[in-house]
């Protein structure tokens, strides 16, 4: 049986999982340099990063991108 999630790393991840393992792993100053937003620069929290990220599909792809290249390699 083929299954289709079998090859996607961030199968079964939630954003916010994402997100707060991003923030302890790089801290929200190396965050933003990585990924250049406000949200992350300007009084960062999960809350409010986690709302613009779910209406901006380009910083979601940046992010759930670095999340990869992060803990996936």
């Amino acid at each position: 049986m083929h299954n289709p999630h079998a090859h996607d790393p961030l199968h079964g991840i939630t954003l916010a999982n994402i997100l707060e393992r991003l923030v302890e792993h790089y801290g929200w100053a190396l965050l933003a340099e990585q990924i250049n937003i406000n949200c992350f620069k300007v009084e960062p929290s999960i809350k409010s990063s986690l709302k613009f990220l779910r209406k901006t599909q380009w910083a979601r792809d940046k992010v759930e991108a670095l999340y990869i290249s992060t803990f996936t390699v």
